[in-house]
């Protein structure tokens, strides 16, 4: 069993910026990817961005490529996402996730290779 909590949100200007959490138990967490994905409503959850279980690959959606930027810390359990220059458009529930297979990073943009998600949490970006 993993438990994944976020945390970070909140309300912003556009322009501004935010820095989620995500902080993990009960797996190894340095031999997972990890992905952030988000779901505004009335929409499906979309894919945000990728790490690889070593923090040495990134990537990331078109839509926030340059503006945002995945980290972890293995010594922490704990995966980050930088949002700057937010726009409205980012407004939605933003959602951690652990690869369901260990030292692998391929297929990330799809939802079913991750088992495990945290609760979400919300981020709303004010016009």
């Amino acid at each position: 069993q993993v438990h994944l909590v976020e945390s970070g949100g909140g309300l912003v200007q556009a322009g501004g910026s935010l820095r989620l959490s995500c902080a993990a138990s009960g797996r190894t967490f340095s031999i997972y990817s990890m992905g952030w994905f988000r779901q505004a409503p009335g929409r499906e959850r979309e894919f945000v961005a990728a790490i690889s279980w070593s923090g040495g690959r990134t990537d990331y959606a078109d839509s926030v490529k340059g503006r945002f930027t995945i980290s972890r810390d293995n010594a922490q359990n704990t995966a980050y996402l930088q949002m700057n220059s937010l726009k409205p458009e980012d407004t939605a529930v933003y959602y951690c996730a652990v690869n369901r297979r260990a030292y692998y990073f391929g297929d990330y943009y799809g939802k079913d290779e991750y088992d495990y998600w945290g609760q979400g949490t919300q981020v709303t970006v004010s016009s």
